[in-house]
């Protein structure tokens, strides 16, 4: 991998730690990790490496998608791509969910389930992928990176027969014009923690309208 001409490429197993490391960097100071991991025991930068550590190893798992630009090893920006409402996801996913919860304790997985709950109601009623995470290092931000992740992503909704477009949600009001500049259209927005709100979207391929 060559991050010469700074392309988004689509990363195998290998590059699961350096996805990892980026997510690390990018969420550190995120509202919902910060709430989240809260109540659990032990040192937070720990935590926070075992949770993204999971998101990270689950897309692996359901051999879903890891996007990344950069070179072997150290990324300057990732993202995770989901498809809900796929597979079902195998035993060995519960098996590491359970083992990551008894890592971080009942509170942090009940403040978890929470935010899931709320996110609930944003979901469209149509086939999609949907943007999980995505992240800059502070050292490369500036560049557009993360713009050229969220065109990949729009990219493989449009080439995707099974895909009527891509969903995302964000707990940042700084980033809703943002995602509404990249043609996302706002579907709704709920709190569900004290001062924590998630907005929830939805951008259409290319001739689609909003789902009902």
């Amino acid at each position: 991998m060559s991050d010469a001409s700074g392309v988004v490429l689509r990363l195998d197993p290998g590059e699961v730690a350096s996805v990892v490391d980026v997510l690390c960097e990018s969420f550190f100071d995120y509202p919902v990790m910060r709430w989240v991991l809260a109540p659990a025991s032990g040192g937070y930068a720990d935590l926070l490496r075992d949770l993204l550590r999971y998101f990270v190893t689950a897309r692996v798992i359901r051999d879903e998608a890891l996007l990344g630009i950069g070179r072997p090893g150290r990324l300057d920006a990732a993202a995770l791509v989901s498809r809900p409402g796929g597979l079902p996801s195998p035993p060995e996913l519960a098996v590491l969910r359970e083992e990551l919860w008894g890592r971080l304790g009942r509170e942090a997985r009940v403040r978890y389930e929470a935010f899931g709950a709320a996110c609930e109601p944003l979901q469209v009623d149509a086939p999609h992928l949907h943007l999980n995470m995505v992240g800059v290092r502070a050292a490369a931000r500036g560049r557009g990176l993360g713009g050229r992740l969220l065109e990949f992503v729009h990219e493989m909704s449009s080439d995707d027969a099974t895909s009527l477009g891509v969903t995302l949600n964000t707990e940042d009001e700084a980033n809703v014009p943002l995602y509404e500049h990249f043609g996302y259209r706002l579907v709704g927005a709920t709190t569900f923690g004290p001062g924590l709100r998630t907005w929830g979207f939805f951008r259409p391929d290319r001739d689609q309208t909003s789902p009902s």
